[in-house]
């Protein structure tokens, strides 16, 4: 997956969802359309999220 074609805007990105997303690349493609503060708010979300199965569930709902 080459994430160079993506816009960085998620520095605090945490390793749980940036491991989700790349499974996902549907996910992954979508996340890194969206603008700053709408990544901001999907990472906020993920605070709540207390294993990689939860993470993964989350990461494929943004797309499904």
């Amino acid at each position: 997956m080459d994430i160079s074609k993506h816009k960085m805007y998620a520095t605090d990105m945490p390793m749980g969802l940036d491991m989700a997303l790349a499974k996902n690349k549907e996910a992954f493609d979508y996340f890194y359309s969206l603008p700053e503060a709408e990544q901001k708010q999907i990472i906020e979300n993920t605070h709540v999220i207390s294993c990689k199965e939860e993470m993964q569930a989350y990461a494929d709902s943004l797309v499904n």
